[in-house]
């Protein structure tokens, strides 16, 4: 089976760096590391898609096509598709859930 390509929702993209400047601020250092852990994991998901559990804040998740993972109190949502894996969210663990 050939890995599947990983796109950003340009709404992620921008929580992602919105997060890392947030860091950055107090620690370029943090944030480098952070950013670095959090891409790694999202690489990895190009191989085995199906290792987190699906998402339990999506609504009407058929298939369990929207999976999240938690990492440094960021919870990252993702949809897996037939060609792809789109990164759909990242979010702070304090944040209010929202549902989606």
């Amino acid at each position: 089976m050939a890995n599947k390509p990983i796109r950003w929702d340009t709404a992620a993209l921008k929580q992602f760096g919105s997060v890392i400047e947030y860091i950055a601020k107090d620690s370029i250092q943090n944030a480098e590391r952070v950013r670095f852990e959090i891409i790694q994991k999202i690489e990895s998901l190009s191989i085995n898609s199906d290792v987190f559990p699906p998402d339990k804040y999506k609504i009407e998740n058929k298939g369990n096509q929207y999976r999240a993972f938690e990492l440094y109190r960021l919870r990252i949502s993702y949809f897996v598709g037939t060609d792809e894996i789109r990164i759909v969210r990242i979010r702070h663990t304090s944040r209010q859930p929202k549902s989606f």
